[in-house]
């Protein structure tokens, strides 16, 4: 009967268990009645139909049955036990699955209870299938079995685990927010700060992160690396300790020198690690044991010279997809610190050119001085030499306007060279005011209308009144004639033969000038670099050769300093066209640099005169490029206009015995201008500020001539100290100075400086302006000394004398008045009430009404006429 029992046993497993692959052969051998089960032949029909479905099954499906819920699954679902295998086949659930019984214990209950199915979503489970508690994922549901009696007998469960994709999803997330973070980053430090920022959104996979990194090559020896960011410590203090610590630290040094990664483990000496963890379900306190420690190298580098040290979440195995994912880390990390140290050194070149740059201008603006000293110690004489032409021999003189001449073209081109260091150091003093520009644009073009006819071409002027726009043009009066006369120079340098056209025009929002020549054109590969500086069209034909290569260049700057643009168009061998658009209205320009209209005659005045002069002198450089340069000068300079290359003196007044102190550096200047003013004036010569101010102590002279720059105190201090005491405040002193521009005559002008002369000066200059000064300081003395005579007289006449202002209010009166009419400075006559105006009375009547001419008691009075009612001065 027995053995009956056991072949009836076998052939019902073999029908239930048949082709269920791995499980089904092992739930075949095993001895279900020692189960909750008991015998196979005893299972209701119910459970032999789900746990064959389940064998047949691809996907992962458990069965729970009975009361106790005990486990029946298939081969897929084998791999979700991990190590529970094979001893949770049969088993209980709550003893298989103790660690998640409080999650999926209570959803089975309510399954077998009352009929409800379930569905969990990414459900987090904290499995300890490994040997560890392990963060897992798994979307599955729970469904009722139903048994004969109608009952629910058990559980279905199709389940599948989504850990690999939940975690692929969080890490991508972390290397998403680590990539758009961290490419902010434009130093290595900030690089280091917002990847730890990054890191720290994802405690689950980094517990903890050290970022150490060092400045050597090579890390050898005391060559510690320091903690550059850190994430997963409370405080900082504790992620430096932990850094420091052996064996960590002597890890972070192997990796620096070999760039292989490497795993410290507890096995290893390290310390256990706080950690708090959060996950889906929340947080919770755990500790790690393990640490991985990545090179971080840049692309190209022989070493690194950077590690991440990662913690290892202790809910994870250090597997394959954990390390890529802490491989991508620090590769991200390496490409960020490799753009910001690219931003750094980017940065440090832009601030070594900036220094560089620095340094350029300020060597320009200070090898002016010593350009200009010189330029003046050789134009000056020249210039001298040339008012007297009797004083030598006609090829001496020659010879002597020879030499003048190229030192006008050195002074030119140091000037030009001055203007570009002025403008790239933001120092170029503008002053932007509304223009006639078409008047204004063709007075400077006529200017060349002789030497262009002298040379057999025809000049075009056609600027016709813009009376129709919106808003003024804006421009510097300065700067407009040197992007005018340049267009023209060069123009006429490379015209032989047609016309040069000049035209103003309105275009859109804004005005156009355009310099057309029909001369020889540029090559089109050459177009594009005419506005570099220094560059020049390599055998281009010309009337010179000469040539620095910075008159496009500065015209450039110049009209983008008026917010305008310039191009070009070009033909070789037909002609050039150049187009410079200026903006309407000011609003593109510096509020600070913005003035009205000047309605000062005398501005007007100096604006005409500078245009003529600038021209003259464009127009004096172009005639020497003439074959017959010596006629072409002589021919022009019979036009009207022209002859103001060479200033003009006014005759000075009659010398008197004035003192006059010069204050210069320069030794060879010191002795020019001793030379040039000692026939007429009694002259002392200092080498600087300070003796200047040790020589007006000893006697104060009738006037200062003082270099800008000196050594121990220079002009601006001379002048400070001599302006603020009183004894010498009074003393004319003339500024001289390399530095050009109207910006360094006006801080001459405002520091106090009655006149601001620039280097090179003639003699003749120098000599109208040391006489103007001294007359209009005599002039001042004889007015001060007049007054001084009249307030004595005045104070001590007998008669009561009263001074009034139009309006009768009184001025100033003597001694006898306040006598007469008992008060002193501010009274109270007659017991009305006083208004009282600090330095002037006003009279009033009875009545508080201001008294005014005929009705004045004290003209009353000298008329004899009687004084009635009371009368107040207050």
């Amino acid at each position: 009967m027995e053995s009956t029992a056991n072949q009836r046993q076998v052939s019902v497993g073999d029908d239930v268990f048949r082709d269920g692959g791995e499980m089904g052969a092992l739930m075949r051998t095993m001895d279900w009645a020692a189960t909750p089960l008991g015998q196979v032949e005893q299972w209701p029909q119910s459970l032999r139909t789900a746990v064959s479905i389940c064998l047949h099954s691809r996907f992962p499906i458990l069965i729970w049955w009975g009361p106790e819920l005990v486990m029946l699954y298939n081969d897929a679902y084998r791999d979700i036990l991990g190590a529970k295998h094979p001893r949770s086949m049969g088993q209980c659930g709550r003893e298989c699955w103790p660690e998640i019984w409080d999650v999926i214990g209570p959803m089975l209950q309510g399954v077998l209870h009352k009929g409800d199915a379930t569905w969990s979503d990414d459900q987090l489970l904290l499995l300890n299938r490994n040997g560890y508690v392990e963060e897992c994922y798994f979307t599955f549901s729970y469904s009722p079995i139903y048994g004969e009696s109608g009952g629910v007998e058990g559980v279905f469960c199709a389940v599948t685990e989504t850990s690999d994709r939940v975690l692929g999803e969080r890490r991508l997330r972390t290397l998403r927010e680590l990539a758009a973070d961290a490419s902010e980053a434009r130093t290595p430090a900030e690089a280091c700060r917002l990847a730890a920022l990054a890191l720290a959104t994802n405690p689950a996979d980094l517990p903890f992160t050290l970022l150490c990194a060092t400045d050597k090559a090579t890390v050898t020896g005391d060559d510690a690396p320091t903690l550059a960011a850190s994430t997963g410590f409370t405080q900082a203090t504790d992620a430096q300790a932990l850094a420091g610590t052996e064996p960590l630290n002597s890890a972070i040094r192997r990796v620096l020198r070999t760039c292989e990664a490497e795993v410290v483990e507890e096995s290893d000496g390290m310390q256990a690690i706080p950690v708090q963890l959060t996950l889906a379900g929340g947080e919770m306190q755990s500790a790690t044991h393990t640490a991985l420690l990545l090179p971080i190298a840049q692309p190209g580098a022989q070493q690194c010279d950077s590690v991440l040290v990662a913690g290892i979440s202790p809910l994870r195995a250090l597997d394959e997809s954990y390390r890529s994912f802490l491989a991508l880390v620090a590769g991200q990390i390496a490409t960020t610190l490799t753009t910001a140290n690219a931003y750094e050194e980017e940065r440090r070149r832009s601030e070594a050119l900036a220094e560089l740059d620095r340094a350029k201008t300020a060597f320009f603006s200070n090898v002016s001085h010593e350009f200009r000293t010189p330029l003046t110690l050789l134009l000056g004489p020249l210039a001298d030499l040339l008012a007297n032409e009797t004083a030598v021999t006609p090829d001496v003189y020659a010879q002597i306007e020879l030499a003048q001449r190229n030192g006008l073209r050195l002074l030119r081109l140091v000037n030009a060279l001055l203007d570009f260091s002025r403008i790239e150091a933001g120092r170029i003093g503008a002053i932007y005011e509304p223009t006639d520009l078409s008047t204004y644009t063709a007075e400077l073009a006529s200017s060349f209308r002789s030497l262009v006819e002298k040379a057999g071409l025809r000049l075009v002027v056609d600027c016709p009144p813009l009376n129709d726009l919106p808003q003024p043009v804006y421009v510097d009066r300065a700067m407009w004639e040197k992007i005018v006369l340049n267009l023209l120079s060069n123009a006429y340098k490379f015209t032989f033969s047609g016309e040069i056209d000049v035209s103003l025009r309105r275009v859109g929002d804004g005005v156009e000038l355009v310099a057309h020549d029909t001369g020889v054109g540029v090559p089109a590969d050459e177009v594009g670099r005419l506005f570099e500086r220094f560059h020049r069209v390599e055998g281009a034909h010309a009337r010179t050769h000469e040539g620095s290569g910075i008159g496009l260049a500065l015209t450039q700057e110049l009209v983008h300093l008026h917010g305008g643009s310039i191009r070009v168009e070009s033909v070789e061998g037909e002609g050039t066209t150049f187009f410079v658009r200026l903006p309407l209205g000011a609003t593109h320009l510096p509020a600070e640099l913005v003035q009205a209209a000047s309605t000062s005659k005398a501005h007007a005045g100096k604006a005409a005169t500078t245009a003529t002069v600038a021209a003259a002198a464009y127009v004096e450089e172009a005639a020497r490029w003439a074959p017959d340069a010596e006629g072409m000068m002589a021919q022009l300079a019979s036009q009207p206009g022209l002859d103001s290359v060479t200033p003009s003196v006014t005759p000075m007044a009659e010398a008197h015995s004035a003192r006059i102190l010069i204050a210069e550096d320069n030794a060879d200047m010191r002795d020019y201008l001793h030379h040039m003013l000692n026939e007429q004036y009694t002259v002392e010569t200092v080498a600087n500020g300070a003796q200047a101010l040790e020589a007006i102590a000893r006697q104060a002279p009738d006037l200062v001539v003082s270099d800008v720059m000196m050594p121990v105190l220079d002009g601006f201090g001379l002048l400070r100290e001599l302006r603020d005491d009183p004894r010498t405040a009074t003393i004319p002193i003339i500024l001289l100075s390399a530095r050009a521009g109207e910006e360094a005559v006006v801080e001459g002008l405002q520091a106090g400086a009655d006149d601001y002369l620039i280097k090179p000066f003639s003699a003749r200059e120098l000599l109208s302006r040391v006489a103007a000064r001294l007359e209009l300081a005599l002039a001042r003395k004889q007015v001060t000394t007049r007054a001084q005579q009249l307030e004595s007289i005045f104070a001590a006449m007998a008669d009561g004398v009263v001074i009034y202002d139009e309006a009768g209010s009184m001025m100033t009166w003597n001694a006898a008045t306040a006598t007469i009419f008992e008060f002193d400075a501010m009274p109270d006559y007659a017991g009305l009430p006083v208004a009282a105006r600090p330095g002037r009375l006003q009279v009033r009547d009875e009545h508080n009404q201001p008294l005014a001419g005929e009705q004045l008691p004290f003209m009353r009075a000298m008329r004899g006429e009687p004084l009635t009612g009371a009368h107040a001065v207050d």
